[in-house]
């Protein structure tokens, strides 16, 4: 890769796109810092460092998401710290969390620009998701901080949740659209369920931390953290459980199609069988009546295919027989159909086609059949092996029946038989 390629590589657009979410989250931030300014609520660095630091946990304690990014109790530490500290405030704190996590990922050999990108992301959609969720909030009339809940309170908590679960997935789509990916793998219950637990143990932590003596918020925050990862061994049970049903599944189709192809293929010669192939031509028998076009189908037996075995063993029979499938596959188009009827002979069926052309590649077949060399097994046997093959003609018309059509065929074939052999009859 060239220079010039590896920087556009790496100035694709979901940078530019994170690049400028981030610099608008932080313009947003320092216009209100400005306004307000810096931790004015009652809580000083020591509360904004704590919620940094609890923020770092919530995060660490996630699990990728099926569809797409990561999943994790962030909510918790993003709207404890609204009821605790306010919007702006909150804002910045946990975008400085959001901004920080990623990076451990170098680590583990992760790509700089994939972890520029989900660092600036993540922090930038982060911090404008606060800050407006929470504005909102405060708008409305929410309590910061945060001491006692009433009716009043929880509806407006339902609001702030709603608003910033809305807000998130609308810049999840945007990078989901950037990056060109299926937009339905955002969306999943159990990510959601986790997401909406969050807000509901949030606002437990608010009112702890505004109420409680250190002593009891800290062993609240002990079990909280426990379930939290709990929660998370469990996600990571489902993943792997769902990934199994998965991988099982995919086995599964496999071999339906496996079992199909078997009892609809002929094993020695991979060819069609009979089964299919009746279904085939009396489909298109039908589709023939409909449109008023013609469809030919040649019946084929290789001559003297017993005293073949009977010279030469079953084995060599066996190689004639794949020999001569594979030389009709080559002569046929696409559109047509070759299958084994039943020990040596075949069956041709030509749609959308007329008896002139049909009798042209079974006269390519008959003549590639009869030029084929076999010094192979000439060499081991002794003897001159010659191989030949008899076609029966047939072709249909408007009120045709796929018996009536095999048995012209079938019957031109027994003449082709009587009159020599190695010959295509028509009539």
């Amino acid at each position: 890769m060239t220079e010039e390629s590896r920087k556009k590589a790496f100035w694709r657009a979901d940078l530019v796109y994170t690049l400028i979410l981030f610099i608008v989250a932080c313009s947003c931030v320092a216009w209100f810092v400005a306004e307000r300014g810096l931790l004015s609520g009652i809580y000083d660095w020591k509360t904004a460092a704590f919620f940094v630091v609890f923020g770092l946990f919530t995060i660490s304690t996630g699990f990728p998401h099926q569809g797409f990014g990561h999943v994790s109790f962030d909510r918790v530490a993003q709207v404890s710290s609204i009821l605790v500290l306010g919007p702006v405030d909150a804002a910045w704190v946990n975008g400085l969390a959001s901004l920080i996590y990623p990076w451990h990922r170098l680590t583990k050999g992760v790509p700089v620009r994939q972890v520029l990108v989900a660092a600036l992301n993540n922090s930038g959609l982060m911090t404008l998701v606060i800050l407006l969720g929470g504005l909102l909030f405060e708008m409305l009339g929410g309590a910061i901080p945060l001491k006692v809940i009433d009716l009043r309170s929880a509806g407006l908590l339902l609001v702030l949740m709603l608003t910033m679960q809305f807000l998130n997935d609308l810049g999840m789509m945007a990078i989901i659209y950037f990056r060109e990916m299926d937009p339905r793998s955002l969306f999943n219950a159990f990510t959601t369920a986790v997401e909406s637990i969050s807000v509901v143990v949030a606002v437990v932590v608010a009112i702890a931390f505004t109420t409680m003596p250190g002593i009891y918020f800290a062993l609240l925050l002990v079990v909280l953290g426990i379930g939290m990862l709990i929660i998370r061994q469990y996600a990571f049970m489902r993943e792997r459980l769902e990934s199994l049903v998965e991988d099982r599944t995919e086995e599964l189709r496999i071999q339906a199609i496996e079992f199909e192809h078997q009892a609809t293929h002929d094993k020695l010669t991979g060819l069609p069988n009979r089964r299919y192939v009746d279904d085939f031509v009396e489909r298109e028998l039908e589709l023939a009546r409909r449109s008023g076009e013609k469809m030919t189908v040649a019946l084929a037996d290789i001559d003297l295919f017993k005293q073949i075995n009977d010279t030469f063993s079953h084995a060599v029979g066996d190689e004639v027989l794949r020999r001569v499938a594979h030389l009709m596959s080559d002569r046929c188009r696409k559109s047509d159909i070759v299958a084994r009827y039943g020990g040596e002979e075949f069956l041709l069926c030509f749609p959308d086609t007329n008896v002139e052309f049909a009798v042209q590649i079974c006269n390519q077949i008959r003549l590639a059949v009869q030029n084929t060399r076999w010094s192979h097994i000439e060499s081991k046997a002794g003897q001159r092996l010659s191989v030949t093959i008899s076609f029966g003609i047939a072709e249909s018309y408007d009120e045709s029946r796929m018996t009536t059509l095999l048995r012209d065929a079938d019957a031109r074939l027994y003449r082709a038989k009587r009159s020599g052999r190695n010959l295509v009859i028509i009539d």
